[in-house]
């Protein structure tokens, strides 16, 4: 086994510790001494791979939901990405609900926000292909923005909140909306309708 699969072992591992210790403390009240009694590891081994539980946390969505989803062709494969998506939240939803009541909803979309920029921004530039042509800088920055925002906004409201849509009908709604919203605003701006 090389140091890099033992390496991912390692992460790994901590990130099943920090599930299970979870689903009985908050976030907030987990100790890195605990993590690592849990997953049978030493202070210095989690410090060489993490420099605190929340960029342990972070690495988890990364590995776990966002390097997954740039596996994809992010254009055509977008109804598998956003049930990927959707299922990995309701799946999830306990540690994802933990993290939460530790940073709040702003930190919650802190951390959410980094990882699904570089997806949108990898939709966005898969539209750009399927239309052959390429949008201002700024523009395109703008709707990586938007579209984040929007996303990450709607996920957190709707992991805290059940009631309001069933997993099916987020599934549709994100598909109809995000690549006929996205293809009409970079045409529009192809097209020079400028404010």
């Amino acid at each position: 086994m090389t140091h890099a699969d033992i390496s991912l072992k390692t992460r790994q591992s901590m990130v099943a510790s920090l599930k299970k210790i979870a689903e009985t403390k908050p976030l907030s009240k987990i100790t890195i001494s605990e993590l690592c009694s849990n997953c049978g590891i030493n202070r210095k081994t989690f410090y060489y791979h993490f420099d605190d539980i929340y960029d342990l946390v972070r690495w988890m969505l990364e590995q776990e939901a966002i390097e997954v989803v740039l596996d994809y062709d992010l254009l055509t494969d977008y109804r598998e990405v956003i049930h990927f998506i959707i299922d990995y939240v309701d799946a999830n939803n306990h540690i994802l609900s933990c993290i939460y009541d530790t940073m709040g909803r702003d930190g919650m979309k802190r951390v959410l926000l980094a990882d699904f920029k570089v997806c949108i921004n990898a939709i966005i530039e898969g539209v750009e292909r399927d239309v052959n042509a390429r949008i201002s800088p700024g523009y395109k920055q703008f709707l990586c923005d938007f579209y984040t925002n929007a996303l990450s906004g709607m996920l957190v409201d709707w992991f805290l909140d059940r009631s309001v849509r069933s997993c099916d009908e987020m599934e549709h709604y994100i598909s109809l909306t995000l690549p006929a919203s996205l293809r009409c605003a970079i045409m529009a701006e192809i097209q020079g309708d400028k404010i």
